[in-house]
């Protein structure tokens, strides 16, 4: 089994950046996509940004030009640079892959806080 631990999440002002990892463990030979998701209070969990196994990105209109996706197949880490940062992303954020079969594994999450 996959387990996922993310880290750099915090308290932060807006226009401040944070860069978030996620160290992947385990069974990760049949992972395909590495991302990230959050979910803020009142809303839905959502995609932010997922990188394919052969390095194919892609965000959330909401985050494109801000935020940055990669990922290091021999650390087994993905990280998420973000950047101009708003308070409306402020959210707890999740470390995410999804496996051959279709299935998603989780990490615990993150809290971002982008103060103003």
């Amino acid at each position: 089994q996959v387990q996922l631990v993310e880290s750099g999440g915090g308290l932060v002002q807006a226009g401040g950046s944070l860069r978030l990892s996620c160290a992947a463990s385990g069974s990760i030979s049949s992972i395909n996509n590495m991302g990230w998701f959050r979910q803020a209070p009142g809303k839905q969990r959502s995609l932010v940004a997922e990188v394919t196994s052969s390095g194919i990105t892609t965000y959330v209109d909401s985050v494109k030009g801000r935020f940055t996706i990669s990922r290091d197949n021999a650390k087994k880490m993905v990280y998420l640079q973000m950047n101009s940062l708003k308070s409306d992303d402020t959210a707890v954020y999740y470390c995410t892959v999804t496996f051959q079969w279709g299935a998603r594994a989780w990490g615990q999450g993150t809290q971002v806080t982008v103060s103003s």
